[in-house]
């Protein structure tokens, strides 16, 4: 039998990334209606003074046009048969592949409000990865080695989730 499982981790609380996205939309079109009405003038008499403001007009458009996604962001995990894959999506368009980690690899796992987590972090040369969303969420982090390079992950899944990661991980693994 396969034991597959798809989540999704989405900021709680998102009134306000929603009013600055919906804000970087209305600030980018009123920057690149700007830049082409004073490209036209710029053109007719040249000016450095113009072509700064046409500059800076265009380029906040196009800044915008390609960040304006991250502010709705969203980690998605998905367990198959004791491999987790991990992506962030963008604005449910972009999707960005993080890795895949095999559950019977790792070192520890367990919450992040546990003692074992706080020695772990405190490690010299350890590398971190927030791939979670909601700092009060219910967080939990994977440590393992791959060639002498300590890593740990803390991310965001459900009680469902962790229990079938449990359900692969190798003996005394699991650190409460």
């Amino acid at each position: 039998m396969d034991h597959f499982m798809e989540e999704v981790v989405v900021k709680k609380g998102r009134t306000m990334d929603d009013i600055l996205y919906i804000l970087s939309n209305i600030i980018m079109v009123i920057s690149a209606i700007f830049a082409m009405m004073m490209l036209q003038p710029l053109l007719m008499s040249f000016s450095v003074f113009g072509l700064i403001l046409v500059l800076l007009f265009a380029g906040t458009a196009v800044l915008l046009f390609l960040f304006r996604d991250r502010l709705r962001t969203e980690y998605e995990y998905t367990f198959t048969n004791g491999d987790l894959d991990f992506a962030k999506v963008y604005n449910n368009q972009k999707r960005k592949t993080l890795g895949t980690m095999r559950v019977k690899n790792v070192e520890a796992f367990g919450p992040v409000d546990s003692n074992e987590f706080r020695k772990l972090v405190n490690m010299p040369g350890l590398t971190r990865k927030n791939w979670f969303l909601n700092r009060g969420g219910n967080l939990y982090y994977f440590y393992y080695q791959k060639e002498s390079a300590k890593t740990i992950i803390v991310l965001e899944p459900s009680d469902e989730l962790v229990g079938m990661i449990r359900k692969y991980l190798p003996a005394n693994t699991y650190r409460a």
